[in-house]
């Protein structure tokens, strides 16, 4: 199975993760980082955010967004230098047609900006001939951008990844879903959906699959306000959310803080799926990388950013040894850690901050047993052993 002929690949990997904002967009300061009994974690050396209360203040030092491509490689083909590829990309564009702008701690934005560096990527991915596909995390349009120029906004951004020379695809995030309904997005996205669910898998080779989560199944945005999927998240958001504003963590402690209106929850009937592909994937010896908006893993973000049932999502994963990495973005300074199972989990950083005229670029090679985080400039280096079994 793990022949030089079907595990070569590689792939291009482009990251733009967005940030979080209060009341559409919060950044809650990270004054803990998060913590985990079941976890080791790592936070990149960041300038600690300031002791204060996290709706007023959060982290100024925001990072770009990187670019990674993304590639495979066989145990046989280590010392090769020109392997066969296929691309993953993943991107929060947070594109808004409105002038630069600020965050309320006077972090610079530039809107416009985030679509410029997206052209100029998919323009380096096609000047690769074997770059196969691209994955997008989400919030590709910035909660800010006005409401009668979503649609257009969206189908820009759409349209740009329509001009990679592969496959796309998309999965929802909270500034999706501030611009427009589910539905219309499911549609314009080209999102496999089931009943208005945005939760679907694919394998690029055989002894590869990705699995992409809907984060917001359970949600109090993007979803008519009648829909039982808004009963239930308003039923989470009033039983662990004491304050009105539903966004605002004030006065909630440790991973509590999690309970927040801009982040979301996988349903039980994407739990049993879940099981299912899994299941699956073991049984056909397949590597599985797990993607969605939200972050699974406390350790690796920021409690205001975790999904609010990322513990009964990674009860899942757990029962199998088949799930290698969990990739998410949603928390701005992005990070890294390892679970009490194994499985590494890599939240990328924010860009909408990357100033005009810059990009970040980098690759990530997948080997048998192991990825490697390699970037240029802002782009944090890693090295993620799995062992390949």
């Amino acid at each position: 199975m793990h022949s030089a002929a079907i595990v070569e690949a590689k792939a291009c990997f482009m990251v733009l993760k967005s940030f979080i904002e209060y009341p559409l967009e919060c950044n809650p300061a990270d004054q803990q980082f998060g913590s985990s009994q079941s976890s080791t974690h790592k936070r990149y050396a960041y300038p600690d955010p300031p002791p204060l209360d996290p709706i007023s203040t959060y982290p100024t030092d925001h990072r770009p967004l990187q670019f990674f491509s993304f590639r495979a490689i066989g145990s046989s083909s280590y010392r090769r230098a020109e392997p066969n590829c296929w691309t993953v990309s993943t991107s929060d564009v947070q594109y808004a047609d409105i002038p630069d702008g600020r965050s309320f701690l006077g972090v610079p934005r530039h809107y416009r900006h985030s679509i410029l560096v997206l052209q100029r990527a998919v323009k380096n991915w096609n000047s690769h001939q074997k770059l196969k596909f691209c994955v997008n995390f989400g919030d590709i349009v910035d909660g800010f951008c006005p409401k009668e120029e979503s649609l257009t906004a969206v189908k820009g951004v759409v349209k740009e990844f329509d001009n990679f020379n592969g496959p796309s695809y998309h999965m929802l995030g909270n500034h999706c879903l501030y611009n427009l309904p589910r539905k219309t997005l499911i549609e314009l996205l080209r999102i496999p959906s089931l009943n208005g669910h945005a939760y679907y898998d694919f394998s690029p080779i055989p002894e590869f699959r990705f699995v992409v989560l809907d984060g917001y199944d359970i949600s109090a945005i993007g979803w008519p306000q009648d829909h039982p999927n808004s009963f239930e998240a308003m039923k989470v958001l009033q039983t662990k959310n004491p304050n009105a504003e539903k966004n605002s963590p004030m006065g909630m402690e440790g991973l509590e803080r999690r309970y927040l209106m801009f982040n979301g929850a996988v349903g039980k009937e994407q739990l049993e799926w879940l099981d299912g592909v899994l299941r699956d994937s073991s049984m056909h010896g397949q590597k599985v990388i797990v993607c969605c908006h939200l972050p699974l893993d406390p350790g690796a973000s920021s409690p205001e950013a975790l999904m609010w049932n990322y513990d009964e999502v990674m009860d899942v994963i757990h029962r199998y040894k088949c799930v290698k990495a969990c990739l998410a973005g949603h928390d701005h300074k992005g990070g890294y850690s390892v679970d009490s199972h194994g499985v590494h989990h890599r939240v990328l950083e924010a860009a909408l901050e990357c100033p005009p005229g810059t990009d970040a670029y980098g690759h990530i090679d997948v080997y048998h047993d192991r990825l490697s985080l390699s970037g240029r400039d802002k782009a944090q280096p890693l090295v993620i052993r799995h062992g390949g079994t």
